[in-house]
């Protein structure tokens, strides 16, 4: 499960579970029900106290691989509402009142690949891992929401391409196509992350959650929108 730890004046949120570096119950990181109650808590603590910025990451293999495909073929009635968590998971990363950087570790895709491109800076570890949205691959379409955060996250060529090709972008090419800001040794990767944090941590408080929260509006209220039974 996700877990918050504090390091110096930063904090640290994990995607994976606490002491172990592949979590056995869900060691891709996928939107399970519960991963996702669990990432919930912690974001929605960090917006009521907001004293420290943001890292965003996790361990081992993989950032997050996505949503909980296994879920979604046994549940398809709940399919929407599954879906309308998501977003409500990558609108409180959106308007969180503190600084938020993403230390890609591993693979991000899908859903995994759109809660990095949620933080206010995104880093990727340079020597392996991709980035990828493979739903045209996987004959999956993309809600409303997602296409918004896509599409205004991202820069046209390259939200075309990832898009429509469902490519593997490692951090090299990520950090070439704008996906994030910079591709990082991985011994590297969290105290480049740390440092960005530290730099913009006097821009805490609610206020830079409202500039947030304005600067978004257009895909906020897209994420709003409930998901249509009709979507598959």
């Amino acid at each position: 499960m996700p877990f918050l730890t504090t390091s110096g004046d930063v904090d640290e949120l994990y995607l994976g579970t606490e002491g172990v570096e592949l979590d056995e119950a869900n060691p891709d990181n996928r939107f399970r029900l519960e991963w996702i109650d669990a990432l919930e808590q912690i974001l929605d603590g960090v917006a009521a106290e907001p004293t420290r910025p943001l890292v965003i990451t996790a361990t081992g293999k993989f950032f997050s691989n996505g949503l909980d495909t296994d879920y979604i073929a046994a549940n398809a009635s709940g399919l929407p509402r599954y879906l309308d968590r998501v977003h409500e998971l990558y609108t409180k990363v959106l308007t969180l009142p503190v600084p938020t950087i993403a230390a890609v570790n591993g693979h991000a895709f899908g859903a995994g690949a759109m809660l990095a491109l949620c933080a206010d800076v995104r880093l990727m570890r340079s020597d392996r891992g991709f980035w990828s949205l493979p739903e045209a691959a996987l004959g999956m379409p993309f809600t409303r929401g997602m296409s918004t955060l896509l599409r205004t996250r991202l820069r046209d060529d390259t939200v075309t391409e990832a898009i429509l090709t469902s490519r593997r972008y490692g951090g090299d090419d990520a950090a070439s196509a704008g996906i994030v800001e910079a591709a990082v040794d991985v011994e590297q990767l969290s105290d480049r992350a740390r440092a960005i944090a530290v730099e913009r941590a006097p821009l805490i408080g609610p206020n830079l959650g409202l500039i947030k929260a304005g600067l978004r509006q257009p895909l906020l209220a897209d994420l709003a929108t409930p998901t249509p039974p009709t979507l598959l």
